[in-house]
This record gives C-alpha cells, sequence and structure tokens, in this order.
C-alpha cells in the first residue's frame, strides 16, 4: 500500500489532537479518566488496553509523549506498511500483554507503550526488510531512541512509570514487525 506523510499527516494531526483533548476532559469531567487505564489481570481493566494511549496523569507525563509520538508516526506514515493498522496492532497486542503480565499494583497509562511499540516496530521492520530506506530508518530510530528504549524497559524504582507498560509495548513492537514483514513477503510475487 503506496502512501505519503502528506496524506497521513491529518490523521497524526487528530489522532494527537484526541490526546490533548482527553486530558482537557479529565481535567474538567468530575469522574476521573486515568482510572480506566488497564488494570493488569482485572475484569474492568480490560478497557484500558485500547483508552490506555489518550489516558495521561498530568500535563507533564502528556507533554513527554506527545513529541516522541508525532516523530515516530510521522516515520511510520512514510513506511510501506498501513500505519493506522500498525498503531492499533501495537495498542491491542502491547496493551494485551500488559493486562495478561504487567503489575496489578499499578493502573497503567499513557502512550508510552505506544511509542516503544513504534520503536520496536521501525527497528526490526527495518532490519526484516533489508532495504536501503527502511534499514536507514532502523538506524535513525535506534540512535535517536535506543538509549530511551534500553532504559525504559528496566524495572524503575519510580512507582510512576509503567515500565512494563514499556516492555511490552516494544515486545508487540517486535512482533508486529516480524508478522508485518513476514506476511509482505509472502503477497510480494516472486521474480523468476
Amino acid at each position: 500500500m503506496q502512501h505519503t506523510i502528506r496524506e497521513e499527516f491529518r490523521g497524526i494531526a487528530v489522532f494527537i489532537g484526541a490526546l490533548w483533548v482527553v486530558w482537557l476532559a479529565d481535567l474538567i469531567l468530575p469522574i476521573k479518566l486515568t482510572d480506566w487505564g488497564v488494570n493488569p489481570r482485572s475484569i474492568g481493566g480490560l478497557i484500558g488496553i485500547p483508552l490506555m494511549p489518550f489516558l495521561h496523569a498530568g500535563f507533564g507525563h502528556l507533554l513527554s509523549n506527545t513529541i516522541p509520538l508525532a516523530i515516530l508516526l510521522t516515520i511510520l506514515a512514510g513506511s510501506r506498511s498501513s500505519g493506522w493498522q500498525v498503531v492499533i496492532e501495537l495498542v491491542l497486542l502491547g496493551g494485551g500483554l500488559l493486562w495478561c503480565f504487567g503489575r496489578s499494583s499499578a493502573t497503567h497509562v499513557g502512550a508510552s507503550g505506544l511509542i516503544y511499540g513504534l520503536i520496536g516496530f521501525l527497528i526490526v521492520a527495518g532490519f526484516l526488510e533489508k532495504r536501503l530506506v527502511p534499514l536507514g530508518i532502523a538506524i535513525l530510530v535506534g540512535f535517536l531512541y535506543g538509549t530511551t528504549l534500553i532504559f525504559g524497559v528496566v524495572p524503575s524504582f519510580q512507582q510512576h512509570i509503567s515500565w512494563d507498560g514499556h516492555l511490552f509495548g516494544a515486545i508487540a513492537g517486535a512482533i508486529v514487525a516480524y508478522a508485518n514483514t513476514r506476511q509482505s513477503a509472502v503477497q510480494e510475487p516472486q521474480s523468476a
């Protein structure tokens, strides 16, 4: 599927705008929307799987997720992958893994699981596709976010950081990249 960053830009802006609208709604509404995050292994916590990327604990949390999310979604928009399909797969798989295996002592919120999923996806897909541009993108993403990726997935003494959400997001990214590149290889005609 061929698409351009320009074609995807509106969707990226709407997605990021939705994060900000939900944060503002959380400030105004009498209920606390962040209570709807992922609560591992609880039936009520299942709703948090699709909602988690839209819920943020505060202005600083939202701002720190906005910039890398905008960059990574733009890079994804320039790839051969169906960007929104990848985002949905990352949110559902990463959130599902977090729900199954994450710390049950926390309610997990924020788009950082998606960010780590995008990092993992772009790096793994770049190396698996064995083409120059995706490989260059993988190296660029690794350079820009490699340290964040490494240190963000290890257990933290800061209880408010969802390191396990980061870890399962990155794992989901690798799985989705592997599945998508295998599917692409099967669908591409073989030359004789």
